[in-house]
């Protein structure tokens, strides 16, 4: 019995891999394409994605609204768990990347279901909600950009989602950082500290903050 939680060594999670991953094979390639990118760890963990597509099947999603899509797989893992007429909208400044992302959306046979939307996400997010005027559209919204811009991105995301839908928010603990003294100053672990304690004290929504991968806050809006 433990009454808090604690880390996962190397052995240890290998353990939790190996006991609960399903991955399926087109989503286990692009993890192992996207590895060879320099800004690899970008990607967001296997059972990271799991966990997120198991949550959107729980709550019945319909429609995903993504801030941040790399190589895709975020978006794919997600989209795999909507129904055949669900919708995923992703939002990312890189054709480089999303590129990637749209080969193996394609391969999965889920390209009809997604909407790439190459711009700044500030800006997107804002074509969104007052050209398309989708408030209150989105059943799920998954927040991992840049993280100086988070606030931002999660104000948007508030409007956005549905009441009683779901925002998740990634590189919440940053690697740890962001209760170790000795990374005050750093303007990334700083902005993430910032934007910890906005959400914690924003009584808009009912929250978790859950140590899966880099740290994952879910947030419910009321």
């Amino acid at each position: 019995m433990s009454n808090r939680t604690f880390g996962l060594d190397d052995r240890l999670y290998q353990y939790l891999i190996d006991h609960s991953l399903r991955e399926p094979e087109v989503l286990g390639r692009l993890r192992e394409e996207t590895a060879a990118d320099p800004k690899a760890n970008m990607q967001i963990a296997p059972e990271q994605g799991q966990f997120m597509a198991l949550l959107a099947r729980l709550m019945g999603a319909r429609s995903y609204l993504e801030v941040g899509t790399f190589t895709g797989y975020s978006s794919l893992v997600v989209s795999l768990a909507l129904p055949e007429d669900g919708e995923v909208v992703a939002l990312d400044n890189s054709p480089q990347w999303t590129e990637v992302a749209r080969r193996y959306w394609q391969e999965a046979g889920v390209a009809d279901r997604m909407h790439l939307y190459l711009d700044e996400a500030d800006r997107s997010l804002d074509t969104l909600l007052n050209t398309e005027e989708r408030a209150g559209a989105f059943d799920f919204a998954f927040i991992d950009a840049d993280k100086e811009n988070y606030p931002v991105y999660w104000e948007y995301c508030l409007e956005l989602v549905r009441p009683g839908g779901l925002i998740a928010v990634d590189n919440v603990l940053r690697y740890g950082r962001v209760a170790d003294p000795a990374w005050e100053g750093d303007p990334t672990t700083d902005a993430i500290r910032t934007f910890n304690d906005k959400v914690a004290s924003d009584d808009r929504v009912e929250l978790s903050m859950l140590p899966v991968a880099d740290g994952l806050t879910l947030a419910r809006k009321r």
